[in-house]
């Protein structure tokens, strides 16, 4: 019966004094044996010794009573927090059942309770608390918020009673949360008086000699202050009566939290902060007349007190950005001593008090965007509001603000937001480029799961990685984020590179080895042919294996036949199956053409690349190559995009200066109807033209009835390559001509 100590005489004493506060206080709304059911089970949970203290030596039933009374007290909240406060822990202990406290005391009861217990959870992944994805995470996780509501009065509970209890690394960790996240949730839900006791209680048990000065200067100043004060404010309330203005004026004293803060940011002692207390005066005005008012305010004041001009702030005429308004002005009251007024409106000091405003935000808290503001104005309200019934605040306490995202856990605590629907893959590439390129799968709550899987808020994630592991295409369907899908597809670009560099430097490599000069223009001509449309997926398939490379050697040297010794035309009723022709290999006759190359270099040898053939009029750059020069290439050519991002710095400006009556050859591709002189009727048109020759021509027809095939041409420029590609496609059954 050791366990049974747990509670001594004097806590007994404690708890039965409490216990009769508490059911005063909110017996009214109670069923009859609510009281009688919750004693049961705890005497139940003492006799079996399931209760224990906590590291502060604290009794749990006696604790959570506290937090009850000031649930009620301080919060406002009633029947069901109460309830949830004192059986959530037996709940946890598996003493009595969700489904037992569910009947016996109502949804909304086990609805709390479920909150309570996966809030208690997120803390024995020991989180990071100071971060604001903490602060998100717990309000999805509470789902209701008078979960939140709790655990700020829970805490509040145990910053009153750590003074002389536990060790010094507790006590510094449970006040070092309070400053970080529970004062300001306390300042968002609108429990000012709880965050400012929150924040001094902090710094009682971080900064004690801090604390202690401050408070003894308080002390020693508090008589002559509030005396001062009364002094101070006397004649401002005469004046303000004889004006015929209905108001009444607030004083009060800053805490010392913000006396600190103010010591630091000033850069100076206590004595050095002239503003230990600030005076508001609220008017009861129409809303035309508001701003009228508060200047007449303003000039009685300054009329009496001299003001400080730098400390002026009038946002009345131009209001913050949040919608705060009002008109604060600095004076020097009697003794020489500088007093802060604030001038305001009932309906501006509604805004401001309330958070339409965000004032929270207005003191510096950081914004965590306007739908959570939206939100917790209205519980604010809601709270304050007499005439609301449980059942809508019930509604509006749900909450669901973060249904689009999920927060997830490392191992180390570290917390993460990620939108809802991310799979492992996203939290891998979230942590790391690296570790996202590397990961085979991950460890949720100790679970080896695939890279696929679906991420849920409070989830404890390792990524497991391999070095051998590399992103691959199908990834992009697995991923979500932008992050992720943006780094895989640089990592594919880049493998891809790497293999069709490697594939090519082999091809080339087998090409030497049996002695063969490869043209390049030819090479592109076989990539076609072969029903490749980027050279990236031609070398791709190389290394893949798809195609053998002895294969391609083979084919090359017959296109290189076929070149070499063109067949000739016959007849007009030729179809265009099997055709292939080529005439005189005729060279660019006359002076060159003029290309300046990088603005204004002129003269330097350079060559047209084969791989795209450009002509004068065409858009161009130079290349400088490694052991053949400058290369002027299209800037339309298939290399283009690759050669200007990974090689830029070797890329020259480049354009036509002056025709020097050069002829260029280019390669038309057609695809047409296969009908009976087709051919015929498109050599005609090229012999027609005017210094235009017709150097080869190859067409291959198929089995549906179509052809297609390549005519290379020797012409002037780009302009007279659009009027001739333009006459090939009036002819009949051609379909496209393409260069």
């Amino acid at each position: 019966m050791e366990d049974v100590a747990i509670i001594n005489k004097a806590e007994g004493r404690e708890i039965v004094e409490s216990l009769r506060k508490l059911q005063s206080k909110i017996d009214e709304i109670l069923n009859p044996d609510d009281f009688r059911k919750i004693r049961d089970i705890l005497m139940n949970a003492v006799m079996a010794g399931a209760l224990k203290r906590d590291q502060f030596g604290l009794n749990p039933i006696l604790f959570d009573l506290q937090t009850a009374i000031i649930i009620v007290e301080e919060v406002g909240l009633n029947r069901a927090s109460v309830i949830s406060i004192l059986l959530h822990k037996c709940v946890a202990l598996g003493l009595v059942t969700r489904e037992f406290v569910k009947e016996e005391f109502g949804a909304e009861v086990d609805i709390i309770i479920r909150g309570l217990i996966r809030v208690n959870e997120l803390y024995d992944k020991n989180p990071s608390i100071e971060t604001e994805n903490f602060r998100d995470l717990l309000l999805s996780f509470a789902e209701d918020m008078r979960v939140i509501f709790i655990i700020i009065a829970d805490r509040v509970n145990l910053m009153r009673q750590i003074k002389d209890r536990g060790e010094i690394e507790e006590r510094t960790r449970v006040a070092t949360e309070a400053a970080h996240l529970y004062a300001p949730l306390a300042h968002k839900l609108g429990l000012y008086l709880i965050k400012r006791e929150l924040e001094d209680l902090s710094l009682k048990y971080l900064e004690p000699d801090v604390f202690y000065m401050i408070k003894e200067k308080l002390n020693e100043t508090r008589a002559a202050r509030d005396l001062y004060i009364a002094d101070f404010i006397a004649p401002i309330e005469a004046k303000l009566n004889d004006a015929g203005l209905k108001f009444h004026i607030k004083g009060r004293t800053k805490s010392i939290h913000s006396i600190w803060q103010k010591m630091k940011k000033q850069k100076c002692k206590f004595e050095g902060i002239y503003d230990l207390f600030a005076i508001r005066v609220i008017l009861d005005s129409e809303i035309e007349k508001e701003k009228q008012d508060c200047w007449q305010v303003f000039s009685i004041v300054t009329d009496m007190y001299r003001p400080n001009p730098k400390r002026l702030r009038d946002w009345l005429s131009v209001p913050k950005s949040n919608g705060y308004e009002s008109l604060h002005i600095t004076v020097m009251g009697p003794g020489g001593k500088w007093v802060e007024i604030q001038i305001r409106t009932e309906r501006m000091d509604e805004i401001a008090e309330r958070g339409l405003a965000a004032h929270w935000r207005y003191k510096g808290v950081k914004d965590s965007g306007s739908k959570l503001e939206d939100w917790l104005k209205d519980i604010r309200v809601a709270l304050e509001s007499q005439s609301t019934s449980d059942e809508q605040l019930v509604d509006q306490f749900k909450v669901d603000l973060y249904s689009d995202e999920v927060f997830v856990f490392t191992p180390k605590g570290d917390l993460f937001k990620l939108p809802k629907g991310a799979t492992i893959l996203d939290f891998a590439f979230q942590i790391h480029t690296n570790v996202g390129s590397h990961c085979t799968g991950g460890l949720v709550n100790g679970k080896n799961v695939h890279l696929r899987t679906v991420l849920q808020s409070g989830d404890q994630v390792e990524i497991l990685t391999s070095p051998k592991q590399m992103p691959k295409r199908d990834w992009l369907n697995i991923a979500i984020t932008s992050k992720a899908k943006t780094k895989i597809r640089q990592s594919i670009t880049e493998q891809e590179l790497k293999v069709s560099t490697f594939a090519k430097e082999t091809l080339e490599r087998k090409f030497k080895n049996k002695k063969i000069d490869v043209d390049e223009a030819l090479m592109m001509k076989l990539i076609k042919k072969l029903g490749y449309k980027h050279v990236g997926e031609f070398y791709k398939a190389i290394a893949e294996e798809i195609i053998d490379v002895n294969s391609v050697i083979e084919r090359y040297l017959e296109l290189q036949e076929r070149e070499q010794n063109p067949n000739a035309f016959s007849s007009e009723s030729r179809t265009a199956d099997g055709f292939f022709a080529a005439s005189p290999d005729d060279h660019a006759q006359g002076n060159a053409d003029v290309l300046v190359l990088d603005d204004n270099l002129k003269g330097v040898e350079y060559s047209l690349a084969k791989c795209c053939n450009p002509i004068y009029g065409d858009k161009v750059f130079g290349f400088v190559t490694v052991n053949r020069g400058i290369k002027v290439h299209r800037t339309d050519c298939p290399n283009a995009q690759r050669l200007q991002e990974q090689l830029g710095y070797r890329v020259l400006k480049a354009r036509w200066a002056g025709k020097g009556g050069s002829q260029y050859a280019v390669t038309l591709y057609v695809v047409g109807h296969d009908d009976i002189g087709i051919v015929n009727n498109i050599t005609s048109i090229i012999n027609k033209e005017k210094n235009v020759v017709l150097r080869g021509i190859s067409i291959q027809s198929s089995e549906d009835g179509l052809f297609s095939g390549s005519i290379t041409i020797m012409i002037d420029d780009q302009k007279q390559l659009t009027q001739i590609s333009k006459k090939i496609a009036t002819v009949k059954g051609v379909m496209s001509v393409t260069r």
